[in-house]
């Protein structure tokens, strides 16, 4: 897909005149397998937007947060890019952070209308009403903050913005309560296991829905084959331990680190 606009922060940009419509910046549109999550494995088709609410200091889409870029598509076009692969029932909208974007409803409606089962990938600060099969809700752990000695650009300028941010707890209880909701964290090492303890527990105390170990998913820190290798045993023992549940990253497994898989 053409790459043609970029952006600092998600809302900066708007679509050009030839958009008719709303419409959705988008960074990838690409077919292929679930990788993460309770449809680990499951062929799909990915809607990528651009534009991010957070700056995690390990994203594995720098593309669509610290340096956003992306093509403007009008939604019925995306849907017509959807329709186009015909084997696929399932479709990710994942970022960035797809809820910072109104046109996202109107993207998930139309994918509704059409029967599709849909997945959103969100960081759980924003709600949005909106069919949605399936949140896999990914809360941010303190260990995501782009301190300066972590900040990918040097600039640090960031991490007191994304550490304000990165949390809400009624979000989230409400995104649980809303949808089907999968809680799936990224896992550095066994210090966030007392985070991720306590946040499972707030939201549980919060929201008026059932909260299952069996929701809760630890899947290890790492965009490449190399870094998964150093963390996946550590953190799939920990999930044995914790009672939670181990997702793996599949698609890293399969492809390494390259785009549009």
């Amino acid at each position: 897909m053409p790459v043609r606009a970029t952006e600092t922060e998600a809302g900066e940009a708007s679509p050009g005149d030839d958009v008719e419509g709303p419409a959705l910046p988008v960074n990838e549109l690409f077919y292929s397998l679930q990788g993460e999550g309770k449809l680990a494995g499951v062929p799909t088709v990915f809607v990528r937007t651009s534009g991010c609410n957070l700056r995690c200091w390990f994203c594995d889409s720098y593309h669509t947060s610290w340096e956003p870029t992306h093509d403007w598509l009008a939604v019925e076009d995306v849907v017509e890019e959807v329709a186009s692969h015909d084997d696929a029932e399932h479709v990710v909208l994942t970022g960035g952070e797809p809820f910072v974007h109104d046109a996202s409803v109107d993207l998930l409606e139309r994918l509704d209308a059409r029967g599709y089962h849909t997945t959103v990938e969100t960081n759980g600060t924003i709600f949005r009403d909106a069919p949605v099969d399936l949140a896999s809700v990914s809360p941010k752990l303190a260990s995501s903050t782009p301190t300066p000695e972590r900040d990918p650009k040097g600039e640090g300028e960031w991490a007191e913005k994304h550490e304000s941010r990165r949390l809400d707890v009624d979000t989230l209880a409400e995104l649980v309560e809303t949808y089907e909701t999968q809680l799936k964290f990224v896992v550095t090492g066994r210090e966030d296991l007392d985070e991720i303890d306590d946040l499972v527990a707030r939201v549980r105390e919060t929201a008026d829905a059932t909260v299952a170990n069996d929701d809760v998913l630890l899947m290890p820190e790492g965009a490449t084959r190399e870094s998964l290798d150093e963390n996946r045993e550590t953190v799939a023992r920990l999930a044995m331990e914790y009672g939670y549940r181990y997702t793996p990253r599949l698609h890293v497994d399969l492809w390494n680190d390259a785009p549009g898989t």
